[in-house]
């Protein structure tokens, strides 16, 4: 099983990332598939997820009209466009693959938002 993460990096407030995630080994399309983040000294926190079937999602607060998650289960890949971003925004994000009581994670990829 593998989850990577791409297309973090370094970006000045109000810009814009779109992060992916590519899986494999798993059936991606019967995993709900969430972005999570943490912050240095913070705990990890949801910041949005898809269902596996339907497509439903559901956002933190603080991302909510910023953010917009997405996959294709053709290319089992999931997506966060992030606009607007702030500083706080600043932290490791990683993908979750979750069905039932499995769980995988991705290994991270840096956003920092700075000018």
């Amino acid at each position: 099983v593998q989850l990577v993460e791409s297309g973090g990096g370094l970006v000045q407030p109000g810009g814009s990332l779109r992060l992916s995630c590519a899986a494999s080994g798993f059936a991606f399309s019967s995993y709900a598939m969430s972005w999570y983040r943490q912050a240095l000294g913070q705990e990890r926190e949801l910041v949005a997820s898809i269902t596996s079937v339907g497509g439903s999602t559901d956002y933190a607060d603080s991302v909510k009209g910023r953010f917009t998650i997405s996959r294709d289960n053709a290319k089992t890949t999931v997506y966060l466009q992030m606009n607007s971003l702030k500083p706080e925004d600043t932290a490791v994000y990683y993908c979750n693959a979750r069905r039932r009581v499995v769980d995988f994670w991705g290994q991270g990829t840096q956003v920092t938002v700075s000018s």
